[in-house]
């Protein structure tokens, strides 16, 4: 396979990471400029037929990481934790992506989406003071104990959405091997063996 190829092949995907970081800070751009933030402040976009209430924007900040696990920790901490350990995860994500041969094209897909997620999140960790903006907020009906799936962006349902995938190729087995055949011996098939 020629280098140019595999250049190709390589690149195209992060085409997708791109998308999700330009619709990604968009998006938040819209809400942060045109929803107010304050606690409780909702507006109903799409609903439900049976209770009016299935899907809200609404924008609120989150300082922490997913779940807002880390909310109460010191900021230098914060800065460590969920900015430069992120961008070392990221980079070494990126060097993988590049070096390696052995992602198939399904999961060089999913791990541009991973990584457009991830820089799109790191962009606000970075430059709003006030934290990630949020604002998708899901009903989930009581499940694993959350009446509202916590508020999410489209970063986080980029990760979300292609770790899944990612993982799904990994797991599944994406490119399994074929089975060698058993060895005929002196002139035996297998089936006459006892």
């Amino acid at each position: 396979m020629s280098k140019r190829i595999l250049d190709v092949k390589r690149g195209l995907p992060l085409l997708l990471a791109g998308l999700v970081i330009l619709i990604d800070q968009i998006s938040k751009h819209l809400i942060a400029s045109r929803w107010p933030i304050p606690s409780g402040s909702r507006h109903v976009f799409i609903t439900d037929v049976f209770s009016n209430d299935f899907l809200h924007i609404i924008h609120v900040r989150n300082t922490a990481i997913a779940f807002s696990l880390g909310q109460n920790l010191p900021d230098p901490v914060k800065r460590v934790l969920f900015v430069i350990m992120p961008v070392i995860v990221l980079a070494v994500l990126t060097v993988y992506y590049f070096r390696s041969t052995e992602f198939t094209r399904l999961q060089r897909w999913a791990t541009a989406g991973i990584l457009g997620g991830g820089i799109g999140n790191i962009i606000d960790r970075i430059f709003r003071p006030d934290g990630v903006v949020d604002f998708i907020s899901v009903k989930f009906y009581g499940l694993f104990g959350f009446e509202r799936w916590p508020t999410f962006n489209i970063a986080d349902t980029s990760v979300v959405i292609c770790c899944l995938l990612l993982l799904a190729t990994i797991f599944l087995g994406n490119g399994k091997k074929a089975k060698a055949p058993l060895p005929v011996l002196e002139g035996k098939s297998n089936e006459q063996k006892t």
